[in-house]
């Protein structure tokens, strides 16, 4: 009786080991989703992590905003981080973001940014309800985020967002299309900055491009949305870091987004396409909004040929 469960025990023990062989077989050869400390972990095809998305706050963390809700970390095709998180100079900011400061819900007002300046943050909050892998291949990733926008225990903003992820001629591309459903009138006050941003690496010397060659433009004032930077297809911030290694990351605009200026800054390494700048934007209760938006990731500089092919919204 014992020997034949000991058989029994060390038959069931071979097939658990074989089912995890065969299921990490099935893995190998296309992109990987895993839970990691603060969210969640995608991988590509080859093993290497190319972002995380990032859903709780770290305890450790001199972050102030209430919402994370972001990618973070980043990384280029080599494996170097590009992104930052709550940096001492502005501790809201954090990895790839879509939020405002600046905004009206029903007959309320909220800062979903973090800022605290212009609306009150205290009960405003960006939650996470779901994170899902819709698709893996070799080719790409397709991943489902629902957050709710609170203040309070009122859900005044849903977002639906789905990332899009994939190589594309040695250089790593995230899709973002947003949309974003008010559940009260929903409206973003003119302002400089805030909705889809990316806080960059700053410990380098660093330049932005743009399709026309690099950009020498005057920093934008965060009070005065006048002085944003035009609308261009794409911008791409460019960093030699103290390190060694150069890295890039480019943000292309969508053509049926609405009318954007941007704000970017060098001395706080901040790329952000802004659709409130040229005027506030208004959408009724159930009336949605939606963004779309390509982070390019590439080593090296600027790939301008291969910026100018993805801004075509074609292909991949």
């Amino acid at each position: 009786m014992i020997r034949k469960t000991f058989l029994a025990v060390r038959w069931m023990s071979l097939m658990l080991g074989l089912s995890a062989a065969v299921g990490a077989l099935a893995n190998e050869g296309r992109y990987t989703l895993t839970p990691d400390t603060h969210g969640w972990q995608l991988k590509t095809p080859a093993g290497k992590p190319m972002f995380s998305y990032m859903t709780s706050k770290p305890a450790d963390s001199n972050m102030t905003a209430n919402s994370v809700c972001c990618l973070y970390p980043v990384y280029s095709p080599s494996g170097v981080r590009v992104v930052d998180f709550a940096p001492g100079d502005h501790r809201h900011h954090r990895g790839v973001f879509l939020a405002w400061h600046t905004t009206v819900c029903g007959d309320q007002r909220a800062d979903f940014w973090g800022w605290g300046s212009m609306a009150p943050t205290e009960d405003r909050m960006i939650r996470n309800r779901q994170v899902e892998l819709q698709t893996a291949t070799e080719d790409r990733a397709v991943i489902q985020i629902e957050n709710d926008w609170l203040i309070g225990d009122q859900t005044v903003l849903d977002e639906q967002t789905t990332i899009t992820a994939f190589e594309h001629r040695d250089v790593y591309v995230i899709q973002f299309d947003f949309r974003l459903v008010p559940q009260v009138d929903f409206e973003i006050e003119q302002t400089a900055f805030g909705g889809f941003c990316v806080k960059a690496r700053q410990d380098g010397k660093a330049a932005f491009y743009s399709p026309g060659g690099r950009v020498d433009l005057p920093p934008p004032h965060h009070l005065k949305p006048e002085t944003d930077w035009p609308a261009q297809a794409w911008y791409d911030y460019v960093i030699q870091l103290d390190s060694g290694p150069t890295v890039g990351t480019a943000v292309i605009d969508h053509p049926d987004n609405p009318t954007t200026l941007w704000h970017n800054l060098l001395p706080i390494a901040m790329v952000n396409p802004c659709i409130a700048a040229p005027g506030p934007v208004q959408r009724a209760a159930g009336e949605p909004l939606r963004l779309r938006y390509r982070m390019v990731i590439h080593d090296g500089p600027a790939p301008v040929k291969v910026l100018n092919e993805l801004a075509a919204w074609e292909g991949p």
